[in-house]
This record gives structure tokens, sequence and C-alpha cells, in this order.
């Protein structure tokens, strides 16, 4: 990979990962919530999710969807079941589940949870499929796709961590339980917004 290329997909991945998105929504709404050490799974799993995209896309997981159109469909509605999940967990949290009671206790999204979940995020797709075919080397497609990889996960991580890190910053000024409660029915609402269009779009 030469050195305008790595620029432009720097570039490309800085916007693209710490812009508003699900992933950055989900961990702002976590550390809010759970404050950054419960929600690093759900950091480290945004990682795991995208780089196993990656990874998929370049093996030519888009021509698999072209030639069998049903497991799209299905992938895709299924995925969309999870994300109203999500959403529901984030708007019915009480918030600050370390204080709740341990038999009511809200949890954060799973490391597994968080990276099943990049499979309806239409940022990442963008994302995966732009690395795929615009910042890779046709000559040398695996070692650039591995350069692209590797800086997608590491700038994922920190943008990722940013929002959940500014979440918990906003925390003490969430401590009143309407505050709250509103913050985390924005969140929800803002996710779901955020994604189903996108897949209703494509149905």
């Amino acid at each position: 990979m030469n050195a305008s290329l790595f620029a432009g997909l720097m570039a490309f991945s800085l916007v693209s990962a710490f812009t508003p998105g699900p992933n950055n929504l989900l961990a702002l709404a976590s550390g809010a919530n759970f404050g950054y050490r419960r929600t690093l799974p759900h950091v480290l799993g945004v990682c795991l999710g995208f780089g196993i995209m990656l990874a998929l896309m370049g093996a030519g997981l888009g021509r698999l969807f072209e030639a069998v159109p049903v497991a799209y469909i299905v992938l895709r509605w299924a995925a969309l079941a999870y994300l109203m999940f999500l959403a529901w967990k984030i708007a019915s949290a009480t918030g600050f589940g370390d204080s709740a009671k341990p038999d009511q206790a809200a949890k954060p999204i799973t490391f597994l949870g968080s990276a099943a979940f990049q499979w309806i995020n239409p940022k990442a797709w963008i994302a995966a499929i732009t690395v795929v075919t615009t910042f890779t080397n046709p000559s040398a497609f695996w070692p650039s796709l591995t350069i692209g990889g590797i800086t997608n996960i590491i700038i994922a991580f920190a943008a990722v961590s940013t929002w959940a890190l500014f979440g918990t910053i906003v925390k003490t000024w969430l401590a009143n339980p309407l505050r709250m409660k509103l913050f985390n029915w924005g969140m929800a609402l803002l996710l779901v917004a955020s994604v189903v269009p996108s897949v209703l779009k494509h149905g």
C-alpha cells in the first residue's frame, strides 16, 4: 500500500469511525449507564465484529449473498430483531447498573452481542465495502486488506472508546432519574432511527 492510498484510508477511517453512528450511540449510552470498564467488552466486540466482516467481505461474502439472496434476507431480519432488543434494553435501563440490586441489575451489551451487531450496522457495511473496493491494491490484495483492517480496528477502538468515555463524563449530570430516563429513551430512538430506515429501504 503506497503512501497516498494509506493517507486516503486514514482520512476515510477517521471520519467513518468518529462520526455518530449505531456503535457510538450504543457506547455513549453504555458509558453513561455502566461506566467505561463495563462498556469495554462492547468496544472490543465492535473491533472483532468489524474485523471478521472485513475479512469475509474480502473473501467474497458479497458474491455469496448475490448467489443466495435468501441468506441475506434472513440475516437482515434476524439482525433487525436483535436491534430492537438492544434498543429496548437501552430504553428500559434504570441507569447505574452497579448500584442496582444484584437480581435487578441491568447489564451492558456483551462482547459477542456487540460483535454480532456489526451485521446490521450500515456504517460497518459501508466501511467494509469501501475498504475492500477502494483502499486495497489488486496486485497485493491480502497484504493491503490486512493493513486496512488493522488500521480500521485501531481507529474503531479509539473512536468507540471516546464515545463511551464521554458517556461517563455526562453520567453525573444524568444522576437525576428523569434525565437518565429521557437520555435512555433518546438513545434508543436514535439507535433505531440510525439503522431501521436503511434496513427497510433494502427490504
